[in-house]
């Protein structure tokens, strides 16, 4: 670790402040603290991330192509969903349409019945 100022890696630890341990240059007399590692993915993962579920990957498959946790995918996934306004319809649904599968599935019941019989 390199002293911010001066670039010298001679240091001494120089107390605590905000539960980070700080240091000061044995040269320059400067003291600071070491920055912490963001684990703060950028806009552009996440925009990506989106993309990637839209398109119907899954957390875990999405996860390993951008190399970060499946629950990291998912827990933005579920924000994103949270905080999305779905559109809403102010005037009566006049006609409704009913899935062809029940129609089918029916159909196919009914055939089956005169099969056996």
């Amino acid at each position: 670790m390199k002293c911010p100022k001066c670039g010298s890696e001679s240091h001494c630890k120089d107390g605590i402040v905000k539960s980070r341990q700080r240091f000061q240059c044995k040269l320059c007399k400067y003291r600071y603290t070491v920055e912490q590692r963001s684990t703060v993915k950028s806009v552009e993962i996440k925009r990506l991330a989106f993309e990637m579920y839209l398109e119907g990957l899954g957390f875990r498959s999405i996860g390993r192509i951008l190399k970060i946790s499946y629950g990291t995918v998912f827990s933005w996934i579920k924000k994103w969903g949270e905080n999305l306004e779905l559109p809403k319809r102010n005037e009566a649904i006049s006609v409704v349409e009913l899935d062809e599968m029940h129609t089918y599935v029916t159909q196919k019941k009914l055939q089956m019945d005169m099969d056996c019989c």
